[in-house]
């Protein structure tokens, strides 16, 4: 059940939030949004600015206050124990579909607190892509976020499972969960999109949910910011040297170094003003590398590649190519070991020497020591270029056809804005890759090996020709 917005003065009011000269109402094309009430000012170089919004620490969310509201709730504090022990997010999503639950059913199951009734006032559409519908979707293809958002959706089925499957025992919490249907998995992936786009980084509680300061949209040109004073309270504040107008929407900056892809898949939209040019692509080890495996499981992470475009420049970067580009004859070496207590562990040795705590800046250690680093170089170089290029031709030839009669407008804009940035970014990333290609295949070490590569390579056809004409049958 959805609580108007207008109430939302009388449950701030109850639970201790102050308001100072600002509401929170309905915007023309931001959905909800906090705008000021009376002419306001914060004069540059002001050490004190003035005070906006104050929010109890009580009523701030994060794991840990899950864990203390688990001290209260012994039926809860049981729910907890049986999923086990997970990353915060998942604590704090559990608490908030519990919440979800108990305002759905009406059912009495554990005990009721601020976020019970908080949860109704915020919306019931988000648009972040994990949410995007079937025909949505394929707007991603050929991005960098269509893996990130297929292996998000995989995860949070896995996350919802496992929830489903340790607290199914539990007769009160299978009850109001499971037995009724009143979640489902579309509310767990509902609930973890309200999460990561309301997320605020308290600089004394970390990773939070803030109750009505949640309600603040973004800005490239913020006219506020969040803090916490000493009574650990978050807190909005003017920025210094602001004057606003009765009527204004406050605004804050939800970060100015994402990539279009991050601003997207974190908050469901792309503000152009305050994304960095940059995206982060998956890169495979060669199909027919007999070492591919023992790469990968050295690594430890999805193998990457990073490519950016600073102050007009483009640089890329990518530890998973130099390893990807590396064997046995550069001086690469796996080796299964054996600890004090049996254990066996997979090695990774770099010219006799075992690097495998160095496996994250394996670019850095392999472009020190590697004896021909050019050629290395040029490796590496063309092996990423290949990569951004199948990404671009996957871009460019998958724009997929979109019917407006079931395809948002709001989807249908950022998803053709982040197509479109990142082909310009890679199109400029091939072309940068070619010319530093092409300044390699001058450099003398380079010169060198590739000639005794062509004369080695003549030698064997000349050998193979050889034992052709012996050949008397």
């Amino acid at each position: 059940m959805a609580l108007p917005i207008q109430d939302l003065p009388a449950w701030a009011r109850l639970n201790d939030v102050s308001f100072d000269n600002v509401e929170v109402t309905t915007t023309v094309d931001k959905g909800y949004g906090v705008v000021s009430q009376k002419d306001l000012a914060a004069p540059e170089g002001t050490v004190e600015t003035p005070q906006l919004l104050a929010v109890p620490h009580d009523l701030i969310l994060n794991s840990l206050a899950v864990e203390e509201h688990a001290k209260e709730d012994k039926e809860f504090k049981q729910l907890l124990e049986a999923v086990g022990h997970h990353p915060p997010r998942v604590n704090v999503l559990l608490f908030l579909l519990v919440q979800l639950a108990r305002n759905s059913s009406h059912a009495h199951v554990g005990v009721s607190n601020p976020w019970t009734q908080y949860l109704q006032f915020l919306p019931k559409t988000v648009l972040l892509p994990t949410v995007w519908t079937e025909d949505e979707r394929p707007l991603l293809k050929g991005t960098s976020l269509e893996v990130a958002v297929g292996a998000k959706l995989r995860a949070l089925d896995n996350e919802f499972e496992m929830i489903r499957e340790a607290s199914s025992d539990i007769p009160c919490w299978n009850g109001l969960l499971w037995h009724s249907g009143t979640v489902s998995l579309k509310d767990w992936v509902h609930l973890d999109a309200l999460y990561r786009s309301r997320c605020l980084e308290l600089p004394k509680s970390g990773e939070s949910m803030v109750p009505c300061i949640d309600m603040i949209n973004h800005s490239s040109d913020p006219s506020a910011y969040y803090d916490q004073n000493s009574d650990y309270e978050a807190v909005l504040l003017l920025r210094p040297g602001v004057s606003m107008s009765k009527g204004q929407e406050v605004t804050i900056s939800y970060g100015d170094t994402k990539s279009a892809a991050e601003m997207l898949f974190s908050y469901g939209f792309i503000d152009p003003k305050s994304t960095s040019e940059s995206l982060v692509l998956p890169l495979a080890p060669f199909p027919d590398d007999p070492l591919a495996k023992a790469k990968l499981v050295a690594f430890g992470k999805a193998p990457k590649v990073h490519v950016a475009r600073d102050s007009g420049s483009i640089r890329w970067d990518s530890n998973f190519a130099y390893l990807k580009c590396v064997n046995e004859e550069d001086g690469l070496d796996f080796r299964i070991l054996q600890d004090n207590e049996g254990n066996q562990q997979l090695r990774v040795f770099w010219q006799d020497e075992d690097v495998t705590d160095q496996i994250s800046e394996f670019q850095k250690l392999v472009a020190q020591t590697h004896p021909l680093p050019e050629v290395l170089r040029l490796r590496v170089a063309v092996s990423v270029q290949e990569n951004l290029e199948i990404h671009l031709e996957q871009l460019k030839s998958e724009l997929p056809r979109h019917d407006s009669s079931t395809v948002r407008e709001e989807c249908l804009k950022h998803g053709l804005l982040l197509r479109q940035i990142e082909t310009s970014l890679l199109e400029d990333a091939i072309q940068a890759l070619e010319q530093e290609k092409n300044s390699l295949l001058e450099a003398e070490n380079v010169v060198a090996y590739l000639g005794s590569m062509e004369t080695s390579n003549s030698d064997l056809v000349g050998e193979e020709a050889s034992n052709e004409a012996d050949d008397f049958s």
